[in-house]
Parts: structure tokens; C-alpha cells; sequence
């Protein structure tokens, strides 16, 4: 499980997958969350706002990665 560090409490879901390198642009992080490629916690997401917080797990489905938020 890969560690991505946040400066912040919080970050949005879409900003995370930037920022985490998962994606390379907003539109590509929009379309895995509408398309359920995206759990938090295990749980498929769909809402791009959602808001993470220090020690969520996040993963694409279909891979063996998983990213944990921390700071």
C-alpha cells in the first residue's frame, strides 16, 4: 500500500487521484468515480467531492493498488 501525503485535514476524491498520480487530469478522475471504478474504504464511491481524511484507503478496481492518505 502506497502512503500519499496530504498537507491538509482533508482533500476532495478528484484532487486525491491527481495528486496521487493515479490520473492525470480532472476529466480522467471523473470518469472512473461515475463509472464505479473507485472504492474509499472498500466502498465504491461515486461522488467526486468527497472528502478524505488521514488514514482513508482508496483503490481502483481492477488493480492491486491501494493508497492510504496520511500526513
Amino acid at each position: 500500500m502506497k502512503q500519499i501525503k496530504i498537507n491538509t485535514e482533508e482533500i476532495k476524491l478528484d484532487q486525491f487521484l491527481k495528486w496521487a498520480n493515479i490520473v492525470s487530469t480532472g476529466g480522467e478522475a471523473k470518469y472512473l468515480i461515475q463509472t464505479g471504478e473507485i472504492l474509499v474504504n472498500g466502498v465504491v464511491e461515486n461522488r467526486r467531492g468527497r472528502k478524505l481524511k488521514i488514514n482513508d484507503i482508496i483503490e481502483v478496481k481492477g488493480t492491486n493498488e491501494k493508497f492510504q492518505v496520511s500526513r
